[in-house]
Order: structure tokens, then C-alpha cells, then sequence
């Protein structure tokens, strides 16, 4: 039987692929982060490339591309070529995008190979000084109050800052305006102007302002206190039991990466993620490190856009 041309090209890439990892990498590799400069998915991969450059020996290049709820970004890497020179910090919003889009350039599963977890990270309700609101029952009062009038932003449409100002307006039954901007590291900037009444950042990037006393930390999105603000109480605890919402960062490639390249990014990725240096740096900055395989990470993305997809029809949010 003769094989097809699909099937020739299969067997050639397999046998060729031992000689790729082995020469790999040989030239400088490029990081697509789909935010703005100093968000949490930038503040992270920053860190990871610093290291992933030491220890592969060619520069790693942070380069970002934010834009339309981060679908820019990711459209970018998952159409780039699966050579391994092209990687993506990915986030929540591989999970999130595909039940707040009715058509995305972009199959998040089919696209896109996952190499590691990085980092689990809450997001913080934090509200500027000048809103008389010293809590969260403070501030859920407020809004009940003055419905319809109270804005909190996001690093954009459908990221996960935004979804966990939907959870909130769910649970403790508010009505809150959402103003999306094109990365955490800006609405944290209007926020600090007070053009904005709330914000959803992730703590590496509030956790500056909120310690210099620039606004102020209301409440954490995760189960549990964050080890950077031991003293700013979860959502959950703090009055509005169940609510939820965890933050994530990772390491992925274009679909049709070959396999050994993808194993020695997942090595170099956990062995990063373990080093007393990197780890505590992280924690330092509000995130948890979170090192998976491939496999593991994979299956963490489906069951994020699960829960996410009940989320936002609970929301009553309809696709654009």
C-alpha cells in the first residue's frame, strides 16, 4: 500500500524530531505575552524568560501583544510555527474566551500544546482611598445603594479579573459597572488616578500600590489568603460565602511542536519553577508555583473552561 503524502510527512517530522530537540534551541525564542507591560501574565513571563534564557543558553524575548480580551496574542502564537521558537505565556482566558465569543481565530485545545503550569495566582478587589467603603460588606453595601453607578475595571473583556467582578455581582447580588482596558498594568493605573471606583488586578501588580497605601485591598478571589497580604481576608470569609476565582499563568506552544521539544521546555519549566530563587520570588509577589506536565496542565485548562462556562451563563452574558 502506497502511504500518503500526509503520512510521509508524519513519519519524516517523527524521525526528524530527535535531531530538532537535540540541536534545540539554537537561536533566540520568542515569548508572546498577550497583555499589556506590567500585568500579572507579563510580570511572570518576565521572570520565566530571565530564566528559561540562563538555563537554555539563547535569549527568551518577552514579546507583548495585547488586545481584544488577549485574543491578539494568542491568535499570534497559535498560529506561529511549531518550531519552538514561538511560545505563549498563556492565562485564564484560554478557559474563559471561548464561552464569551461566538467565533475566535483560535482552538485553545486544538491550537495550542501545553508545556507547564506556572503560577496559581488571586486576583484583589482593591478600591481607591476616596471610596467610603473600608470592607467588603462596605462596599457591597455601597453598591446595593447606589446601583448601576459603581465602575471596577479588568485587564479586559472576558479575562479573569473581569470574570471575578461577574462572580461577585452574582453572588452578592450587586449591580456594578465593568470598564475594560487592554491590560491589568492600565486599569491599575486609572484606578489609582480614581477614574475608577474598583479593580480586579492580580496581586503582582497591585500588591506596590496597595502596600504604599495607594488603594486599598478589600478582599483576595482565591479560597484562601494570599502568603504576600497574610492580612487581607478572602472574598469567601469576608462575606460572600462560595465566591471563587483563581488567576493562572502557563507555558504553551503551536500545536505540532514535536514532542521532545515540548518534554525539554516542560523540564526546563519545573526545574525553574523548584529553584529556591524563582519560587521565592513568586510567592514574594502574591503567586503560587504550580509546575505540571503537559498532560496535567492540559487537563486543568478543560476543567477551568467547564467551570467558566457555568460561570458566565449564570452571569446571563450572551457571546459577542
Amino acid at each position: 500500500m502506497k502511504m500518503t503524502k500526509i503520512a510521509i510527512a508524519a513519519v519524516a517530522t517523527l524521525a526528524a524530531a530527535p535531531t530538532v530537540a537535540q540541536n534545540y534551541p539554537n537561536h533566540a525564542i520568542r515569548l508572546v505575552v498577550p497583555s499589556s507591560p506590567g500585568g500579572g501574565t507579563d510580570i511572570t513571563g518576565r521572570i520565566v524568560a530571565q530564566k528559561l534564557s540562563e538555563q537554555l543558553g539563547q535569549q527568551v524575548v518577552v514579546d507583548n501583544r495585547a488586545g481584544a480580551g488577549t485574543i491578539i496574542g494568542i491568535e499570534i502564537a497559535a498560529k506561529a510555527p511549531p518550531d519552538g521558537y514561538t511560545l505563549l505565556m498563556g492565562l485564564s482566558t484560554l478557559a474563559i474566551n471561548p464561552s464569551m465569543y461566538a467565533k475566535l481565530p483560535y482552538d485553545a485545545i486544538k491550537d495550542l500544546a501545553p508545556i507547564s503550569l506556572a503560577v496559581l495566582s488571586p486576583n484583589i478587589l482593591t478600591v481607591h482611598p476616596s471610596l467610603p467603603a473600608k470592607n467588603l460588606k462596605e462596599f457591597i453595601a455601597l453598591a446595593k445603594a447606589r446601583p448601576g453607578t459603581i465602575t471596577f475595571g479588568s485587564a479586559g473583556q472576558a479575562t479573569s479579573p473581569h470574570l471575578s467582578g461577574e462572580l461577585l455581582k452574582v453572588l452578592a447580588h450587586i449591580d456594578i459597572v465593568h470598564v475594560p482596558f487592554k491590560g491589568s498594568g492600565q486599569s491599575v493605573i486609572s484606578s489609582l488616578a480614581g477614574e475608577i471606583a474598583a479593580n480586579f488586578p492580580s496581586v503582582p501588580t497591585a500588591i506596590p500600590y496597595i502596600k504604599a497605601g495607594k488603594l486599598r485591598a478589600l478582599g483576595v478571589t482565591t479560597a484562601k489568603r494570599s502568603q504576600a497580604l497574610p492580612d487581607v481576608p478572602s472574598i469567601a470569609e469576608a462575606g460572600v460565602p462560595g465566591y471563587e476565582a483563581t488567576q493562572w499563568f502557563g507555558l504553551l506552544a503551536p500545536a505540532g511542536t514535536p514532542r521532545p521539544i515540548i518534554d525539554r521546555l516542560n523540564q526546563e519549566m519545573v526545574k525553574l519553577l523548584k529553584s529556591p530563587e524563582v519560587r521565592d520570588r513568586l510567592i514574594a509577589d502574591g503567586t503560587d508555583p504550580a509546575p505540571t506536565t503537559p498532560e496535567e496542565f492540559g487537563a486543568y485548562i478543560k476543567s477551568e473552561t467547564e467551570k467558566w462556562t457555568k460561570v458566565i451563563k449564570a452571569a446571563g452574558i450572551k457571546p459577542q
